[in-house]
């Protein structure tokens, strides 16, 4: 932690009476809080002073849910989101081994959801012979391998798609592929620096693999600059509990910015490949070995695994997508007394939103899915899709609301997420579902990990922008251009400035 004045900064109120100073202020950060707001406070000794020059000033942004290592690794890959057909994806990939037949391919961001049919193994064999090819799929939750990719990895040949537990399972292996210099404690700095130029000062990693002790390796060597909560998989939850861990606290031999996380629980599917749990069958059923999709685990394990976590204090974030699975994790909190989330929470009942607050369940959602999903949703979801997203109503029934994005699934953008929460439209057409939508100061009060309107004692955790987020715009539209427009001035986190761009 260092000491740091900002002079001349207007705070933004984050809640409906807030009060805020009608002159920009000098602020002052000592110990990692904010100890003075005033005008003309006198710089202590050796403190840094920044001119913020009338900037806009709001804690720090938080992403709740990222996939770091998926992330990082983004670059590297093959960008297939602009697929619309598997015609073009297996084009672009006889594209790609044409141009480099001696490396793998590795796609990402396909969304065979709205495609009229399912692929194979062979059609993908044909244009790529004997180079590995992956391809995963743009929610993560399906991959379309070749025949010598399936056998490197140690997969049973099949002429279908690999999905949900089984791909969870290999996805680890895909550095037997591709090496590991995409994750490299240098790669992911550059993936935390690129965060916070956008005012990122902290995420809840996700990532499969050993989490929190992966991420003690990593903060030795460099990658230290954000706050970063660790999760772990139930495969890792013996590990965890024997070292002692419990939800928040500090990770062994680093400072307080490397927490540790949530038992991270998948619960069931996804919406594009039909294995979201859901009360009612999918439109398209007649194509589907499980109509209203299924659960990844029976009530008994998942009551295990929270009860386990619960014991050991452990939060645990529940996977649940469909409006079934919603309802199965929330009674599962409710029999067991666990803590925690539920991720996603994509088509939900009204009563089960009632239910999540009564609970004390957060609900992490991630707006810019919406974007990509809707469509889809109207497609395969019909009617229900009013219940999709159902932002509004989370924050009517008291329910705690964070936002993040779910990288790679959607850009580590927060600009992005808040823009897709107010206007819920991607394109020229109308807000979906607008009843639903939340307004500017409710989206960036769901973005700060639950900080207040900078005050004294706020942490010193702290973004400049470019222009105030709650200015009138005659439209939602130009309301979400005008924030994915944003640009971010300083970001600094514990008192630190870890982006400059004054």
């Amino acid at each position: 932690m260092t000491s740091l004045l900002l002079r001349r900064a207007r705070p933004v109120p984050l809640h409906p009476g807030d009060a805020v100073p009608e002159r920009p202020v000098d602020v002052l950060v000592e110990g990692g809080r904010v100890s003075a707001l005033g005008v003309d406070l006198a710089r202590p000794a050796g403190v840094e002073e920044v001119d913020a020059d009338g900037r806009w000033l709001l804690p720090g942004l938080w992403d709740q849910h990222v996939h770091m290592a998926q992330w990082t690794l983004a670059s590297q890959r093959l960008d297939l989101a602009g697929a619309r057909t598997p015609e073009d994806v297996t084009g672009a990939v006889a594209e790609r081994v044409a141009e480099q037949p001696e490396l793998p391919v590795i796609g990402w961001g396909h969304r065979s959801g709205a495609w009229d049919r399912e692929v194979t193994v062979s059609e993908l064999d044909a244009v790529s012979g004997q180079t590995p090819v992956v391809l995963i799929s743009g929610d993560g939750h399906h991959a379309w391998l070749n025949t010598t990719a399936l056998l490197h990895l140690a997969m049973p040949v099949r002429d279908s798609v690999v999905r949900e537990a089984e791909w969870f399972a290999v996805y680890p292996r895909l550095v037997t592929l591709v090496g590991n210099d995409g994750t490299s404690p240098e790669a992911y700095r550059r993936s935390l620096e690129a965060a916070a130029a956008l005012g990122i000062v902290g995420i809840a990693d996700y990532e499969f693999g050993h989490g929190p002790l992966d991420w003690v390796e990593r903060w030795g060597a460099g990658a230290d600059l954000l706050h970063v909560r660790a999760a772990t998989y139930a495969e890792h939850l013996d590990d965890v509990i024997a070292l002692g861990l419990r939800t928040g606290q500090t990770l062994p031999g680093c400072d307080s910015r490397l927490t540790m996380g949530s038992l991270k629980i998948i619960s069931d599917g996804s919406l594009n490949t039909r294995t979201a749990w859901c009360c009612e069958p999918y439109a398209d059923a007649h194509r589907l070995e499980y109509p209203a999709g299924q659960p990844n685990l029976s009530g008994a394990e998942l009551r295990e695994h929270l009860s386990r976590a619960h014991g050991a204090g452990l939060e645990v974030a529940t996977h649940a997508i469909g409006d079934a699975a919603v309802a199965e994790a929330l009674a599962a909190y409710g029999d067991t007394g666990a803590r925690g989330s539920i991720e996603h929470a994509q088509l939900v009942g009204r009563g089960d939103v009632r239910r999540m607050a009564e609970l004390g369940i957060r609900a992490s959602v991630q707006p810019a899915h919406l974007l990509d999903d809707r469509d889809v949703s109207e497609r395969i979801w019909g009617e229900r899709s009013e219940r999709c997203y159902a932002f509004r109503w989370m924050l009517e029934d008291g329910v705690e609301l964070v936002l993040g994005s779910d990288a790679p699934v959607s850009p580590l953008d927060p600009w992005l997420a808040l823009a897709a929460a107010v206007h819920r439209s991607a394109d020229e057409r109308e807000p979906w579902h607008p009843e639903q939508a939340l307004t500017v100061q409710e989206a960036l009060a769901a973005s700060v990990d639950g900080q207040p309107t900078v005050a004294e004692g706020s942490r010193g955790d702290l973004v400049l922008v470019d222009r105030d987020p709650l200015a009138d715009h005659a439209s939602t539209a130009e309301t979400a251009a005008a924030l994915r427009a944003t640009t971010v001035g300083l970001t600094v986190v514990d008192g630190t400035v870890v982006h400059r761009d004054l």
